[in-house]
């Protein structure tokens, strides 16, 4: 008997959309080639990936009709559906803040008893709950801060990136964030209990990984191997060959991304030459 195929939700548009599908073709996943289409069948992989909006995709995961989603954290929270984060996929970053006239709050808890407009009313009422606050929530459709100026609500709960909207409205931000927020794998149950979605938790990570190291390789002199080894010292540890030219050896090591620069200065000025980076398409760790 043919085994069952996992079936997965993806966002069909809006910023998640092109992230999601282009980090599952990283991982190796048959991607839709037409955005209209609503199914795409990955027969090698045995997975069908649905194209749904994003804000449906924890009901359809948390209901069990389909197994895992990529959705962002936000909307999850949003849904109050019993489907559960898996892992962060690390793109489409959002901060939830609310928002005030200047000098209406001096800190988040002064929103109890005030009025809070907002799109994401899960979101603003799971925060209230799990401090104990109490407030009324103004479920908004799109755009929400023009609801102060026009009296609908006291304070605003809104997505905040460089707060330019709000200060055009009148608003500051207040205190902490309700919610950082990033696209997330979401699944019921133990998503490692099934092997294709195994599978599938083992290649994202690969992909996450990839995308945060480099490969550095290098030639350095045998007497500075312990130093140069202690800048590059790789996720076990780095691979070290013997060359060709005596008292020299070649190392190879996995370095982050973001520090790759510095790192190759160090080497240089430690005495390592032919000093090489490359990218990581994908790892298992």
């Amino acid at each position: 008997m043919e085994p069952a195929k996992l079936r997965i939700a993806v966002p069909n548009k809006g910023s998640l959309a092109a992230a999601a599908a282009q980090m599952l073709t990283e991982a190796g996943y048959r991607q839709r080639a037409d955005p209209k289409d609503l199914v795409c069948h990955d027969q090698a992989n045995s997975v069908d990936f649905f194209y749904l909006r994003p804000r449906d995709i924890a009901t359809y995961v948390g209901s069990g009709d389909l197994d895992l989603g990529v959705t962002g954290r936000d909307l999850l929270v949003d849904s109050g559906s019993p489907a559960t984060e898996v892992l962060d996929l690390g793109f489409a970053p959002a901060t939830f803040r609310f928002a005030a006239r200047p000098g209406v709050l001096v800190d988040e808890r002064d929103v109890a008893g005030r009025r809070i407009a907002t799109s994401y009313a899960g979101v603003v009422g799971a925060y209230l709950a799990e401090r104990g606050l109490t407030a009324e929530v103004v479920r908004l459709d799109g755009a929400v801060e023009n609801a102060v100026r026009l009296g609908v609500a006291d304070v605003i709960a809104d997505v905040v990136q460089t707060g330019t909207t709000l200060r055009q409205a009148g608003l500051v931000t207040v205190g902490e964030p309700i919610l950082r927020s990033t696209a997330v794998l979401i699944g019921r149950g133990d998503p490692a209990a099934e092997p294709a979605a195994a599978q599938l938790l083992h290649r994202l990570q690969g992909v996450l990984v990839a995308r945060r190291y480099v490969m550095v390789v290098y030639d350095v002199p045998v007497e500075l191997l312990d130093r140069a080894s202690a800048l590059t010292p790789g996720i076990e540890s780095p691979t070290v060959s013997q060359l060709h030219r005596e008292g020299w050896v070649a190392v190879q090591s996995m370095v982050q991304r973001a520090a790759m620069h510095r790192v190759m200065d160090e080497l240089y000025d430690l005495g390592a030459r032919a000093i090489l980076v490359t990218d990581i398409h994908a790892c298992r760790l």
